[in-house]
């Protein structure tokens, strides 16, 4: 889940009460779909900065919520108002809740290192033009980034 820092950090999560948060504003479709139909509650999820000095990765933390309708498409003061959906008369996007499970030990595990490593040619936030805000990890994936984590 990608992020930019002065949106929501992942210092903000853990800040939060309970450590949860409202994942919200997602207004790209293949993202929607992604949080929609594979988030489920217990899945774990990589909070990636992104738009910073050293993107990469800043934190592990779980779904706690599965997706449901965002009301700020239908708030016309929120900056992720929708017209569509207000004009519908319901949220055509969705969101889920998210808990901070555990910082990054070193503050952030770069995007430098992970392109560094070749087993992880193949992710998605490593090619070109993937900008979705929401990107599936594959396991053997997330079997290396643990161990770049520390375990």
């Amino acid at each position: 889940m990608k992020t930019e820092p002065d949106v929501c950090s992942f210092a903000d999560i853990m800040a939060a009460p309970r450590r949860t948060t409202s994942w919200e504003g997602v207004r790209n479709y293949q993202a929607r779909n992604f949080m929609r139909d594979q988030f489920r509650v217990g899945d774990i999820a990589l909070i990636y900065h992104s738009s910073t000095d050293v993107p990469g990765i800043a934190g592990i933390a779980k779904v706690v919520r599965a997706a449901y309708p965002d009301p700020s498409a239908l708030d016309k003061k929120s900056e992720y108002f929708d017209p569509a959906s207000a004009k519908a008369g319901e949220s055509r996007w969705v969101m889920v809740d998210v808990q901070g499970i555990s910082a990054v030990p070193s503050g952030v595990l770069s995007l430098a290192d992970i392109r560094g490593e070749k087993k992880l040619a193949s992710m998605l936030v490593l090619q070109r033009g993937q900008r979705l805000s929401i990107q599936p990890v594959s396991q053997s994936e997330w079997n290396v980034l643990q161990q770049m984590l520390g375990g």
